[in-house]
């Protein structure tokens, strides 16, 4: 397996490999968002006790899902850059913080917009809720130190090391419903066995989710590549890239 990862160390490999599969992964995520969506908002059911209100679950719910998912891919790459030097580990860091900040913002403005009928106000300190503003601020505090520093080596350990501190947040966020009394609901489609809502609205869910995650790794894909270029301008390889696109 380390022998197949191996080749893919090197920026021009990976900046190539990723360019392959961006459209690939846009396409796809463009088809399926286009039918969960369509699926959700026009011909799933509504749910018998918060009525129309219930659609925007089909946004909510995979943001804040891949809102920690992102973190921890973050966190886990944060941690072969400092753990075993793999440079363009901090350059998918670097890449994916921006990403989660928007999915936490997503996360937590559609969480507002819901809740604003069911609880009758847009935010109350609820144990999930604010878990999920922590979060935010971390990937916000992450993008800050990768741009403090103008040696991207300090500012990868730097950003590196928060994100590793802030994934003790992660199990906060998602046991907060149980370990503590909050208006927040609890599982509906992540427990084990069946979920608990109907077939009709749990598949178009599946689609949102997975179109949102192909999103994510095909913005991913952009940014990465970006992160390869602006950390290897002076390379030969960057160089006649940028001279063959503009000829």
């Amino acid at each position: 397996m380390w022998k197949w990862l191996h080749p893919y160390a090197n920026p021009e490999v990976s900046y190539h490999f990723a360019g392959k599969l961006k459209p690939w992964l846009g396409w796809a995520s463009a088809l399926l968002l286009t039918v969960g969506l369509i699926w959700a908002l026009l011909f799933a059911p509504a749910d018998y006790q918060q009525g129309e209100s219930f659609r925007i679950f089909y946004i909510h719910v995979p943001s804040a899902i891949l809102s920690m998912s992102i973190y921890l891919a973050m966190a886990i790459a944060a941690l072969s850059s400092l753990v075993w030097q793999v440079r363009l580990a901090d350059a998918s860091a670097a890449a994916l913080a921006p990403i989660g900040a928007v999915f936490t913002a997503i996360a937590l403005l559609t969480g507002a917009a819901w809740g604003k009928p069911m609880w009758g106000t847009w935010w109350v300190w609820d144990a999930r809720l604010t878990s999920e503003l922590i979060l935010l601020f971390l990937y916000l505090g992450v993008i800050a130190l990768h741009n403090a520093f103008d040696d991207k080596q300090m500012a990868g350990k730097a950003a590196g090391i928060l994100a590793l501190v802030g994934v003790i947040n992660l199990p906060i966020i998602k046991y907060s419903v149980e370990w503590w009394n909050t208006l927040h609901q609890g599982a509906t489609v992540s427990k084990l066995g069946a979920p608990a809502m109907a077939s009709e609205m749990y598949w178009p869910f599946v689609l949102c989710f997975l179109g949102f995650g192909l999103l994510v790794g095909a913005v991913a894909c952009v940014r990465f590549q970006t992160e390869i270029i602006t950390r290897n301008k002076m390379r030969p390889w960057v160089r006649n890239l940028v001279t063959s696109e503009v000829n």
